[in-house]
């Protein structure tokens, strides 16, 4: 009888075909691997390597394995992606969320907390109205609504979250309902932002400015998509190219902000780490008098771009900003 391998032995093995393979992180991919594979936490795995894997885990192990060799992603292969603390199911149908866009989430509670909380709210007080535009697989929507939820803020917050696919949306609502958060979120199949009122077929009755615009639309310019790790072509092409300079969609945004964001709105829109100048530029030239800044991510990269309307009285103060890039 051949003795079954130990989680020590299955991971060296793993960790080897993995890295000749081509694995950026054949290390951390063996190990997410293997922990699914016998349904144990990682951590856990990590402090037994004594543990002998059974006949059923480790052909699934295996099996993960040899995909992952081919190019296809973890959080695929797992099902699930980890991101801002909670666990996102992950498939084809939508983006996997990455770790720099945990801080336009992080920015978006800054500002709902800002407002929700610098001032008592009356009972007849308006909710504060909050898109995620192409929101994908929900992580940012979600993540916020969850927040919104422990912090006790959900009667004065509307959360809607759009995109143009409708695959990505179904993705979205099932990781809305695994959080507990389905009923926070209006979830609508859109072109960006909704349809404004009055237009044919009728506007769903979310449609209308906006308090706060959350983004994470495609920005790699169509030309780095091939130039991008393997993974990367596992998924939705649609969510990863922004055109020729990859901004083409973002402008698209900033042309509806106008008609879309009250005039005390934010947009935060993430963007790549070498657009900041040229995202001013285009706030610049399609919304003059309006603000731009940019917030960097933890690794110091400019990350999320702030945008404001200009002032109703052009002599006015500006509000002040919460944090410009450092």
């Amino acid at each position: 009888m051949t003795s079954l391998a130990t989680v020590g032995e299955s991971l060296r093995d793993g960790i080897e075909l993995l890295r000749s393979s081509g694995s950026e992180s054949p290390r951390l991919d063996a190990e997410l691997l293997l922990a699914s594979a016998i349904a144990a936490d990682r951590t856990a795995l990590l402090a037994h390597p004594e543990w002998q894997v059974g006949s059923d885990a480790a052909a699934s192990y295996r099996a993960a394995l040899i995909r992952r060799s081919r190019g296809e992603p973890v959080a695929y292969i797992r099902g699930l992606k980890e991101f801002y603390g909670m666990a996102f199911m992950a498939d084809r149908r939508a983006l996997i969320p990455r770790p720099e866009t945990e801080r336009l989430v992080e920015l978006a509670e800054r500002e709902v907390g800002r407002r929700l909380t610098a001032a008592p709210r009356g009972a007849d007080a308006r909710q504060l109205r909050i898109v995620d535009v192409g929101t994908g697989g929900g992580a940012i929507v979600v993540s916020l609504a969850a927040w919104v939820r422990r912090r006790g803020f959900a009667p004065d917050v509307e959360l809607i979250a759009t995109d143009a696919s409708p695959d990505s949306l179904q993705l979205a609502r099932e990781n809305a309902v695994a959080h507990g958060v389905a009923d926070l979120v209006d979830f609508i199949e859109a072109d960006l932002l909704p349809a404004a009122s009055g237009g044919s077929p009728p506007a769903p009755p979310s449609a209308g400015r906006f308090d706060l615009v959350l983004a994470n639309l495609p920005y790699v310019p169509t030309d780095a998509i091939g130039g991008l790790p393997i993974a990367a072509s596992f998924e939705p092409r649609a969510a990863l190219d922004g055109g020729p300079d990859g901004l083409a969609i973002v402008r698209r945004l900033l042309e509806r902000l106008l008609a879309s964001l009250n005039v005390d709105g934010i947009a935060l829109i993430e963007i790549g780490a070498d657009q900041a100048d040229r995202v001013r530029e285009a706030v610049m030239g399609q919304l003059p008098g309006w603000s731009c800044d940019v917030e960097r991510d933890l690794s110091g990269q400019p990350r999320v771009a702030r945008i404001r309307p200009a002032p109703r009285d052009p002599a006015g103060p500006r509000a002040e900003p919460l944090g410009a890039a450092r």
